[in-house]
């Protein structure tokens, strides 16, 4: 292949028109915010009515000076309560009585993001616009750190596209309810920790050519780098020695990094996983100096998150998951779970890995549910009358429980190519290692996001998942026929699922 068309080169050999700010500042500013524009569009007019938030509830609480919410508070003309809400633990008082009050185990950044809005509006906060308007953020904030890849400007945008409305996020921006306004927050930071640590890094980025490189320079390269080892062969300084001149020379940009990622993690737990990225992706020089410059920053906030969990329950990390799940265990069984298995345990791996990669729709039911737990109506013919939207009797269903993360959004084959490069350039293996460590971690979760259409928890991994997209697509040639197709079906799926979802009200 042409180095030049590999590295998004124009003719004379320089980089693409992408990649010289001067010459295309404009033109990527306009389309990032079009982008933006048209996102907020199609989440805000997809999305439906949902009072279903517990953050406005805690950021009511954080305003009057502490952690628990008022709990439970029925109904008013004004308000539909919080009486109806799950995931609360009610707080008792000595005698074993309820208080009046109860604790949300979910990590608070989403909380504090809604504050400016809880302080103008109280309860009366729509959550599900500040979604869409915070969903359309991150679409822009993909499309600025696809800015820092060697890829075509046309690769770029069918990456930012696909990521909208391609894959579960427009399910997740649109909804609003708790558990996806935290993705959204999450997913944000994580885009703007993955931007920075690409920009910090130019050698990081996927060089197609690079398999023509002879071995004993890429050996060189990853001496160079760190990446095999702490101590360069024979006798660099030791492992401590390096930790020490890290933290004496840390990189700023790597820290800020780190911080934002550390962040993202107060809005979903299971994103510190992804660390294998900033280890391997950043500036520093060395995985040591990542690492270091990353870790430091990372673990401001998550340390603050330690710190809020032990001054508002007395605990390092937060007890209400037990107890909920407890609840969750008993209530919920005919969803798999096993109340004498952990909240993380090894033995969900095979049944979560059947939602993530192999859930199917209902094709041809004969019995459509016709809203959240409240039963299901029957298709009177099922061999007349069927159709892709039709309420009464549809041809197919999305399944509550999740459905396959390749069949709701085919176009992630697109990352195929990179995988390739997995050992030989940092980028890669750096995504593809975040992206197992946060798949084994959530597939071992004993819920995988129940209501949901299509797998939410692939929100958590989409930021490392994007960059192999991008760099996959600019393997290939850019956006061609194959690429197209995936990215339309893609968003085809999406339309449905969120018409479905929203139908049934989930």
């Amino acid at each position: 292949m042409d180095r030049r068309v590999a590295q998004g080169a124009g003719p004379d050999g320089r980089p693409s028109t992408l990649t010289t700010p001067s010459a295309t500042r404009f033109p990527v500013i306009f389309s990032g915010v079009a982008l933006i524009v048209l996102a907020f569009a199609i989440y805000l007019s997809s999305g439906p009515v949902r009072y279903y938030n517990h953050f406005v509830w805690q950021a009511l609480a954080f305003l009057d000076g502490r952690a628990e919410i008022d709990y439970p508070v029925g109904a008013t003309a004004t308000s539909p309560g919080n009486a109806f809400f799950q995931d609360v633990v009610p707080v008792l008082d000595a005698d074993g009585q309820p208080t009046g009050r109860g604790q949300i185990p979910f990590p608070p950044l989403p909380a504090l993001v809604l504050l400016p809005f809880v302080v103008l509006w109280g309860l009366a906060t729509d959550v599900q616009q500040v979604s869409s308007l915070f969903g359309a953020v991150a679409v822009g904030t993909a499309w600025w750190a696809l800015g820092a890849l060697r890829i075509r400007p046309g690769v770029r945008v069918a990456t930012t596209v696909f990521f909208g409305v391609g894959t579960v996020f427009w399910y997740t921006a649109q909804t609003g309810t708790t558990w996806y306004f935290a993705h959204v927050v999450a997913v944000i930071l994580l885009f703007a920790a993955v931007g920075l640590a690409l920009r910090g890094d130019p050698q990081a980025d996927e060089r197609l050519d690079r398999d023509q490189t002879p071995e004993p320079a890429r050996a060189d390269e990853r001496r160079a780098e760190g990446w095999s080892a702490g101590v360069v062969d024979g006798g660099g300084p030791s492992f401590g020695a390096q930790v020490l001149d890290a933290i004496r020379h840390l990189d700023r940009r790597q820290f800020a990094a780190g911080f934002l990622f550390g962040l993202a993690a107060t809005a979903r737990l299971p994103v510190v996983f992804g660390a294998p990225f900033f280890m391997l992706v950043g500036g520093g020089g060395t995985w040591v100096r990542r690492s270091v410059s990353a870790g430091l920053g990372a673990i401001i906030p998550v340390g603050a998150l330690l710190a809020y969990n032990v001054v508002s329950t007395g605990h390092l990390f937060h007890p209400g998951y037990e107890a909920l799940y407890r609840l969750e265990a008993i209530g919920w069984a005919s969803l798999g779970y096993h109340i004498d298995w952990a909240i993380e345990d090894i033995r969900y791996l095979p049944q979560n890995l059947a939602i993530m990669f192999l859930s199917t729709p209902s094709v041809m039911p004969t019995l459509v549910p016709t809203s959240v737990g409240s039963g299901a109506a029957l298709c009177i013919d099922p061999g007349v009358g069927r159709g892709l939207f039709e309420v009464a009797c549809p041809i197919a269903l999305p399944r509550d429980i999740g459905m396959s993360v390749l069949l709701t959004s085919p176009a992630f084959v697109l990352l195929g190519p990179a995988l390739r490069s997995y050992g030989r350039s940092r980028l890669v293996s750096g995504s593809v290692l975040a992206m197992i460590a946060i798949t084994v971690v959530n597939l071992m979760h004993f819920s995988q996001g129940w209501v949901q259409f299509g797998y939410r928890f692939s929100n958590d991994l989409v930021p490392f998942a994007l960059v192999l997209v991008a760099l996959g697509m600019q393997r290939r040639g850019g956006v061609g026929r194959l690429a197209v197709v995936l990215v339309v079906l893609s968003i085809a799926i999406n339309f449905w699922g969120v018409w479905w979802a929203n139908a049934l009200q989930w």
